[in-house]
Order: structure tokens, then C-alpha cells, then sequence
């Protein structure tokens, strides 16, 4: 069973750890190598442990028998003033499939239905096993773009959109 859980910074190291094992494993073949061999533990701990205080938005825990599994990062959209957006969510691949990314969306959802009636995610749009969970969540694949991740690396990304979350 996992269990969802307001994150504080002093889960910075969990996520961190997490993202880092997510994004190696989900994102080869989508990301330079580059980025991907890059990704230091220690110094996404530091953004965590200060993205975890910044205010109007929320970090969520998922555990599974008190271990850290995945996180979700929810806030106001950064790119559509009447939306909230999902920045980011990840679990560890040994619990895919376990639920846990499911509890995460409800939990990230509910959050964001207390203030605003829809919101948005963006997805690598070469990221079948995210794209087939979110649209199984409800969510609607609405455009694209591209974003440049290194210079000269770009990753094509599809906006997905959920709304009514009111009504959820």
C-alpha cells in the first residue's frame, strides 16, 4: 500500500535520489547522455531543499513500507495565469506499477482543485509509459513544443491539460 504524504526539506535527499534514478532510467534515448550522466545527487538535494519552502506551492511523498518511492511537485502554472501545473512527478522504477504514481496524481489533484479549475503538464512527448498514465488520469494531449534541455539538445514536449478538477 503506499502512502502519500506532504513533503518537507527534509526530504530533499529522498527526491533528489529519486529523480535522479527516474530520469536515468525513463529518459535514455529521450535526453543527451550528457545531461543524464550529469545528474548529481548532491546538488539536486540543494534545489530540493529549497524548492521545498518556496510558498504557493506543494511537494508530495509517496512510501511504500517507509521507504521513499516517488515524489510529485504541484504549483501555479508558469505559463497560464488561470491554471495549476504539475512540475514534475516520479517513481522509482521497482515501484512502477504499484499504484503509486496513481496516489501521487490524487494527492497532487486535490491540491491543485482548491485553487484553480484545471491544470497542465508537460511530457516528453517520446515518453509512452507517462503519456498512457496521464491519459488514463483524464488528462488531454492539447499541443506541443520543443525545449531546449543542453545547447543544442532539444526534447520535443506535448501540454496535457485536466479540467474540472472541481469536480473530481
Amino acid at each position: 500500500m503506499t502512502a502519500v504524504r506532504p513533503a518537507t526539506p527534509d526530504d530533499a535527499q529522498a527526491i533528489a535520489e529519486i529523480q535522479v534514478e527516474t530520469w536515468r532510467a525513463a529518459y535514455v534515448g529521450l535526453m543527451p547522455h550528457e545531461l543524464l550522466d550529469g545528474l548529481d545527487v548532491n546538488e539536486s538535494t540543494r534545489t530540493w531543499r529549497h524548492w521545498l519552502t518556496v510558498e504557493g506551492t506543494a511537494q508530495f511523498l509517496a512510501e511504500r513500507s517507509g521507504a521513499a518511492v516517488g515524489f510529485a511537485s504541484v504549483g501555479p502554472s508558469r505559463h497560464e495565469p488561470e491554471s495549476g501545473e504539475v512540475y514534475s512527478i516520479y517513481v522509482r522504477p521497482d515501484a512502477w506499477g504499484t499504484g503509486s504514481g496513481w496516489a501521487l496524481m490524487d494527492a497532487a489533484a486535490a491540491w491543485l482543485a482548491d485553487r484553480w479549475q484545471e491544470a497542465i503538464l508537460w511530457v516528453a512527448e517520446e515518453n509512452p509509459r507517462a503519456r498512457r498514465f496521464y491519459e488514463r488520469y483524464g488528462w488531454v494531449a492539447e499541443s506541443t513544443r520543443v525545449e531546449e534541455v543542453l545547447p543544442g539538445a532539444e526534447v520535443p514536449e506535448v501540454l496535457y491539460r485536466l479540467s474540472g478538477l472541481g469536480e473530481r
